[in-house]
């Protein structure tokens, strides 16, 4: 099973670029990571790169083992990553509040399956024909509020308190991170895609699967997407990076892509 990836990351209509990705493979595992910081005198890049740093090293750690890519096991990752950020937290009283969402997925190309786990609001879809197969929830104050039938899905663009999180990397306490349960068998046409709310604040759901139709590589998607979203974008928007992966030949499975 061949996967194409992409990945873009922008500083935005910010002065500093506080997001962070990475990808990791070895024998038929691999992994993307995407990673949004928050926090003054710098700690927002500082702990989006540690996170990063991090879940990468254990990944190489957790190969080592022989250990599978479950969603219980990338979870633990990501519990890594949040004590590498308290860490450095300890030891840097300017970082002291520096945080970071993130969101990872692991797949086995041999086996098939996929699996992932977030914290905070940077978010994992996978579209397969059309369709939105998967979308991750996040810990944040619309997504409870979505979940209280208080909000409708259709107004988190545009909700005043929309940057409101409920979680995010290097919280000592009541730190919420999700995990996939069983893992999730992927086909030839699946796209994923990773991204910053600072990336799907401005794209909705069909937007997304639109760009797909028009798109022959996981670059070319991920530019179409770019594009829509300079166009809307407000002046000094958030910094915003998307990794997309495609399952399967692209040349060969555009056509799955779309609606059956």
């Amino acid at each position: 099973m061949q996967l194409q990836t992409a990945s873009v990351s922008d500083v935005g209509g910010r002065s500093r670029n506080e997001d962070a990705y990475g990808q990791w493979r070895h024998a038929a595992l691999f992994a993307s990571v995407v990673a949004d910081g928050a926090g003054g005198h710098g700690g927002g890049d500082t702990a989006s790169r540690i996170a990063v740093d991090t879940v990468l090293a254990e990944l190489a750690r957790v190969a080592q083992t022989g250990v599978a890519l479950t969603g219980p096991n990338l979870l633990r990752v990501l519990l890594r990553a949040n004590d590498a950020i308290i860490d450095a937290q300890e030891h840097d009283g300017d970082l002291a509040q520096m945080r970071s969402t993130a969101v990872l997925l692991g797949i086995d190309e041999a086996a098939g399956l996929a699996s992932w786990a977030h914290c905070g609001d940077t978010r994992l879809y996978c579209f397969r024909r059309g369709a939105t197969v998967v979308q991750t929830q996040d810990h944040s104050l619309v997504q409870s509020m979505i979940d209280a039938n208080l909000l409708e899905a259709r107004d988190v663009r545009s909700y005043p308190r929309r940057n409101v999180l409920f979680s995010a990397l290097g919280t000592a306490d009541d730190l919420a991170i999700a995990a996939s349960g069983e893992p999730f068998p992927i086909a030839d046409g699946d796209a994923f895609l990773l991204c910053t709310d600072g990336f799907w604040e401005y794209l909705d759901e069909s937007m997304m699967i639109e760009a797909i139709g028009q798109a022959q590589t996981p670059a070319a998607w991920l530019d179409l997407m770019v594009t829509r979203l300079r166009g809307s974008a407000r002046p000094r928007h958030d910094n915003f990076t998307a990794s997309a992966v495609w399952v399967g030949d692209a040349s060969e499975t555009t056509v799955l892509r779309m609606p059956a």
